[in-house]
């Protein structure tokens, strides 16, 4: 038994996220979804699961498609913009 520590979980995704792995950027998308270790927020989970589907991580469509029936218009243009930032910064500081 390890004691769960979703903030220790997304500093390590984080990293693993800024290096372009999918399955990471997805599992943030899923902790900002959730508010696992992080402020729960819609618009990051639906960012990091566009920037993994992107990246070939299938299951991130689903995720982003269930963050996308929480989100109002704007907020999804919001988090395509954010997106489409963090692939540019190749991943950098998103």
């Amino acid at each position: 038994g390890v004691v769960q520590d979703y903030k220790e979980a997304v500093k390590w995704y984080r990293k693993s996220a800024e290096q372009g792995v999918a399955v990471a950027q997805y599992d943030l998308g899923r902790s900002y979804g959730l508010g696992n270790g992080v402020i729960q927020d819609d618009v990051y989970a639906h960012m990091w699961f566009n920037v993994a589907a992107s990246n070939g991580y299938k299951n991130a469509v689903k995720g982003r498609n269930m963050a996308a029936k929480r989100m109002t218009a704007a907020d999804i243009s919001k988090a395509q913009g954010l997106a489409r930032a963090c692939v540019e910064k190749k991943y950098k500081g998103c």
